[in-house]
């Protein structure tokens, strides 16, 4: 089954809204793709597979690990997004960009040394399957290393802004969390036996608690939530006037004046860092 929801999602709303919101949306995830580089420890040389790749900031910054010798192949449903990731990668000739969809592509037996992703993997209507057609690509023993979002109660940057959307301009029906979503994979009891079961070993994970670091002020933060995320389609719903989006603006203003620190904002989130190893 292939995931035609999904891809018309990002390659939709989502998709042109986090191509206007690319700087800052690189800005704020770093600390995530610095997580996820750092544990993945990618050698010079190395073959890469970044699933969910977006507008390419996490296979520039792979390239960059892996060096001339190496290779990143970025690989997203959003055409949309692989656009902006095209233009900022053509000066990097040990990159490239794949339009597909990983549930189901067709990949080149045993093709890459590694597979990393920020955030990519969370989207899939069949982990399991999803996760035995990657692996395929994958040389034996390679390894796998991806960071999906915790428990939804410890990530605030998704929580707060529904609940004051909510406050502000009427309540959303309640969302089931382990359907294809950012929080699919925010129980890893549940997910664990997914990735046994494709036949992935030595699965672990590791809930790291960290900072998102969104640039600019409180007000500028506030306005950008409100062009996506749970605020944002709380507005759209309610068909919200200027003046419920501005009342909307200045009740997250007010939350993220408590995340301000002399370094910025900094808003505490939990990452599930998962790693394991292709089989063979």
């Amino acid at each position: 089954m292939s995931n035609a929801d999904q891809e018309e999602f990002w390659s939709t709303v989502a998709g042109r809204s986090w191509v206007a919101l690319q700087l800052e949306m690189d800005a704020m995830l770093q600390p995530v793709l610095d997580l996820v580089l750092h544990r993945a420890a990618l050698p010079a040389g190395a073959r890469v597979l970044d699933i969910g790749c977006g507008t390419g900031a996490s296979v520039l910054q792979a390239a960059e690990h892996v060096g001339p010798q190496g290779h990143v192949t970025g690989l997203d449903i959003s055409q949309t997004m692989l656009d902006l990731a095209r233009s900022r990668l053509k000066d990097h000739p040990n990159t490239e960009c794949l339009k597909a969809d990983a549930q189901v592509h067709a990949f080149e037996a045993h093709d890459y040394d590694a597979l990393i992703s920020r955030f990519g993997v969370m989207f899939f209507d069949d982990t399991t399957a999803a996760f035995s057609n990657i692996s395929r690509a994958l040389a034996p023993g390679a390894s796998l290393t991806f960071a999906a979002w915790g428990p939804a109660p410890q990530n605030p940057y998704f929580m707060q802004p529904a609940k004051i959307a909510s406050e502000v301009l009427g309540p959303m029906d309640k969302m089931d969390r382990t359907l294809p979503g950012p929080f699919a994979f925010e129980d890893h009891v549940r997910i664990i036996p997914m990735l046994q079961a494709a036949g992935l070993q030595d699965v672990l994970v590791d809930p790291v608690s960290l900072h998102l670091t969104p640039p600019g002020t409180v007000q500028e933060t506030a306005e950008k939530m409100c062009q996506i995320g749970p605020a944002e389609r709380t507005l759209t719903h309610y068909e919200a006037t200027d003046a419920d989006r501005a009342r909307l603006v200045a009740a997250l203003a007010d939350w993220l004046t408590r995340c301000e620190t002399d370094r910025g904002i900094e808003v505490p989130a939990l990452i599930n860092l998962y790693q394991a190893k292709a089989p063979g």
